[in-house]
């Protein structure tokens, strides 16, 4: 059974964070989690981000801050035109990197907002991606460590000071999970995460929590604030709304791939989240990418 597994994570050279680089291996990473902040830039690379309950397309330039113990992962896009191409920058700390109380200086109040905040995921807009993903290049490339040092501080002052930036996993801000509950409840969302295209079993999801169906779909509701068989189908629909715009597959080809067992339950929950048929979100997509095209060449 795939669980949500625990990263242990080990600065080398006696210092107090972590900066790497990545090529295409680090995104067979399982779903997992590790008490140390996150900040990841996608360099190449596109697919589908899973934060906590949240998922969503990504794709280069992708900018995200994580807290502790949020489970996470990046799955590239089976067969991608940049697949062999993909490759990141995460850099790692603890809360207490520079000392317990560094970051309650009246001086850092916006770091420490921003820390808060990424409890849900922090995802940067466009307009933040660029110069910070410059930023983190060129830390990458530092040797001197004081240097990294103030590199990240000012990467994290820059984007602290921004509120270009979406919350990921909102549910978060409702109901912070107990170090308890995300024992429980993560192992089940990496279940999701592996098996959400294939058939997933109330019963499989129930016993990795070590509960009874019954007692399993309360928790997860108010662990999640939505039912599990609603959150199944928002993993797939999100699924095949990438399949539309991405491909120009049969839209009964991309309902059965995305997990649904029958096209017109497909199209049912498809309108309802998105106001329109499949075929007609496909359509519209397509429309308005001509109309920025002809923008370009004008």
């Amino acid at each position: 059974m795939i669980k949500a597994s625990f990263e242990l994570l080990q600065p080398l050279n006696g210092q107090s964070f972590i900066v790497r680089k990545f090529d295409k291996l680090a995104f067979n990473a399982p779903y997992h989690f590790h008490p140390e902040y996150e900040l990841t830039c996608i360099l190449q690379g596109s697919g589908k981000r899973f934060v906590g309950s949240h998922m969503e397309d990504f794709e280069a330039g992708d900018l995200v801050l994580l807290g502790p113990n949020l489970p996470h992962c990046w799955k590239l896009e089976t067969g991608g035109q940049n697949h062999d191409a993909a490759s990141a920058i995460v850099i790692q700390f603890t809360a207490g990197f520079l000392g317990d109380e560094f970051f309650n200086r009246n001086e850092l109040q916006h770091i420490k907002k921003l820390f808060e905040k990424s409890g849900c995921g922090v995802s940067f807009h466009s307009g933040m991606q660029a110069a910070a993903g410059q930023s983190l290049l060129t830390l990458s490339k530092e040797e001197n460590s004081f240097r990294m040092l103030i590199g990240l501080l000012e990467v994290l002052q820059h984007l602290s000071s921004s509120g270009e930036y979406t919350l990921l996993d909102q549910n978060r801000v409702i109901a912070e999970p107990s170090l308890a509950e995300q024992e429980r409840i993560n192992p089940v969302f990496a279940y999701l995460v592996e098996n959400f295209r294939k058939h997933v079993s109330l019963d499989v999801a129930a016993g990795i929590a070590n509960m009874t169906t019954n007692a399993f779909c309360k928790y997860f509701k108010k662990i999640t604030r939505k039912t599990f068989v609603e959150t199944i189908i928002e993993y797939r629909l999100n699924y095949a709304i990438q399949q539309l715009v991405q491909t120009d597959k049969p839209i009964s080809d991309i309902a059965f791939d995305s997990g649904f067992g029958d096209v017109s339950h497909f199209y049912k929950m498809f309108k309802i989240k998105m106001h329109l048929s499949p075929l007609n979100y496909r359509k519209k997509f397509m429309r308005a990418l001509g109309a920025e095209e002809k923008k370009v060449v004008a």
